[in-house]
């Protein structure tokens, strides 16, 4: 995919963490991108394909929740950003967090792409 072909990760809102007295971390807003493969796949497929480019040596992750699919928190150690990403439904989610910037969501998506055969489609959802 040519770079003027790639998203841009505009972020035009970013949630406000909020504190609970009961306890936790709840978010007020929400962008998220989602990425659609042109082609079928099924979530363990996404969630191998996702695994894989974290595996790489430009990321810390997780998957701590007990959920019925697969959600990891994401540092890119080479721009700073964290976000997380979730694997439902036959696409790939990108959830920001209210200090991620764009180049950590693009660099992803870069690499999801290199790593796959088929072409993305990206759009956001903002709350």
């Amino acid at each position: 995919m040519a770079d003027d072909d790639t998203p841009t990760f505009a972020i035009p809102e970013r949630p406000v963490r909020r504190y609970p007295r009961r306890g936790g971390v709840e978010y007020d807003g929400e962008t998220v991108f989602l990425l659609t493969p042109a082609d079928d796949y099924e979530d363990p497929e996404l969630a191998s394909l996702v695994e894989a480019v974290l595996e790489d040596d430009l990321y810390r992750y997780g998957d701590w929740f007990d959920l019925p699919m697969p959600l990891y928190l994401v540092h890119d150690e080479e721009t700073g950003d964290t976000f997380r990403v979730a694997v439902r439904d036959g696409r790939i989610e990108f959830h920001v967090l209210p200090n991620t910037d764009s180049a950590g969501l693009r660099a992803l998506y870069e690499r999801l792409v290199a790593r796959s055969e088929t072409a993305w489609h990206v759009r956001r959802r903002a709350e």
